[in-house]
């Protein structure tokens, strides 16, 4: 009588995660950490606002602005 193999008992998540690292790293690629401006903080989007409003003042803003439009490509932001 053949019997049919058992399945494999489910990996823990650290376990999983574990292995997902392992074949990252052997595809040649490294973990990295970034952080970013939390958008959802109240205080964060006070600071933004505060230094936008700041350089929006600055006696160069329509030149830089200019240079802006002159240099960047939307194209290339998709």
């Amino acid at each position: 009588m053949a019997t049919t193999p058992k399945k494999a008992k489910p990996q823990a998540p650290k376990q999983r995660m574990a292995s997902r690292r392992e074949r990252l790293r052997a595809q040649g690629l490294r973990p990295a950490q970034h952080w970013v401006p939390d958008l959802r903080d109240p205080k964060v989007l006070a600071e933004i606002r505060r230094e936008v409003a700041m350089l929006s003042k600055h006696p160069e803003d329509a030149a830089i602005d200019d240079w802006l439009d002159t240099v960047r490509d939307p194209a290339d932001w998709s």
